[in-house]
């Protein structure tokens, strides 16, 4: 699994419309490989990944296992959903058990389709989102620092250091401050606000290259502090529906195009989470693992399977360029090109490993 993330927005904002889109293209890109609906609102796309298949050709591999990324849409969000209001609850729990967070705002006009609250305003239909967010996470923090508070009184020196953090967060949030810019360690509190986000502004067709006034908006805003995306909910749904792979590449060309809306999401989701990506590759299968930089070769093996992590010995490295120009593992290991690595090894982007362990 790669990782997942949540598609939230306020209604008729194009939500499902980019959440069809996106997980549609994945099934024509993969063309051969999985794609399953896990509930009615949630899907598992293939990432592209052209080096896994240069992989797999070398040898010959009879399966191929891609990472995936998984896609929740979740549903709209209204004023007053941190009080239940609309989906309420159910829609905080979604959000919770995600990842990352693509909002998705409107940017286009279309006098068809009605805006919840009568007019087309990105700014402020993010402020609005936010609101719902950071009120949700201060009713939660409240609990927590009641909890803490009882802990702290008893000396607990873990519970008084969380209280402190908390407190920041809180007094962050009541500020409008999200708790990801609160400067302190947000992770143990499971917050809404501090998953990363990453806007996705939904503009008409025409202003798919370039964006519009609206888009510029939302990238004056956020710049440098999150990822903003231009997409056209319309043109991927067009994308969706073709196959054929050199197509699909002159269709984004005459748009003036250099990559569809899932190939965007997915490599700024990557660089905003931190992800990288490993290979474990033979004549039985390819498999591409997603860990997150940083992590080192035992840490790696972990993500294959636990015991691998526990007896660790060594790991042989190959890197992907040796791998394909050489044609293969013992092409490599004969030009001198494979490293023997040990625990304090960190994993480089697109490694090929064997892991050697203790049972």
């Amino acid at each position: 699994m790669g990782f997942n993330c949540g598609i939230v927005g306020l209604p008729n904002v194009g939500k499902s419309t980019l959440f069809n889109a996106l997980t549609q293209s994945a099934v024509a890109d993969a063309q051969n490989y999985p794609f399953c609906t896990i509930e009615p609102n949630t899907g598992r796309v293939v990432v592209p990944d052209e080096t896994l298949h240069k992989l797999a050709a070398v040898d010959n591999s009879a399966k191929i296992i891609p990472t995936q990324l998984e896609i929740v849409d979740i549903a709209g969000l209204v004023r007053g959903a941190s009080n239940g209001e609309g989906l309420g609850n159910k829609f905080l729990g979604n959000i919770l058990e995600t990842d990352a967070i693509i909002h998705v705002v409107r940017c286009f006009e279309n006098d068809d389709i009605v805006h919840v609250d009568g007019r087309i305003d990105p700014i402020a239909d993010i402020d609005t989102i936010e609101t719902e967010l950071m009120m949700a996470d201060l009713e939660s923090l409240s609990k927590q620092i009641k909890n803490l508070e009882k802990k702290a009184h008893g000396l607990d020196k873990e519970a008084i250091k969380l209280l402190a953090d908390a407190k920041v967060i809180a007094e962050n949030l009541e500020k409008s401050v999200p708790a990801r810019e609160s400067g302190v360690d947000t992770k143990p509190f499971n917050l809404l606000t501090s998953k990363p986000v990453i806007y996705v502004c939904n503009v008409e067709e025409s202003a798919a290259a370039k964006g519009n006034k609206y888009s510029d908006m939302v990238v004056s805003k956020f710049s440098g502090k999150a990822p903003v995306l231009i997409i056209s909910g319309k043109i991927e749904m067009e994308i969706a529906q073709i196959v054929d792979p050199e197509e699909r590449k002159m269709f984004l060309n005459d748009l003036g195009l250099e990559q569809s809306g899932l190939e965007k999401v997915i490599k700024t989701g990557y660089e905003t989470l931190g992800l990288q990506t490993f290979y474990t590759v033979g004549p039985k299968e390819a498999h591409a693992w997603t860990i997150t930089r940083g992590m080192t070769a035992p840490q790696a093996a972990g993500k294959i399977h636990t015991d691998f992590e526990k007896g660790f010995i060594r790991a042989e490295v190959i890197s992907p360029e040796d791998y394909i120009n050489y044609g293969g593992e013992v092409a490599v290991k004969e030009a001198g090109k494979m490293r023997l690595v040990g625990r304090d090894y960190v994993m480089q982007e697109g490694d090929i490993c064997h892991f050697l362990f203790n049972n």
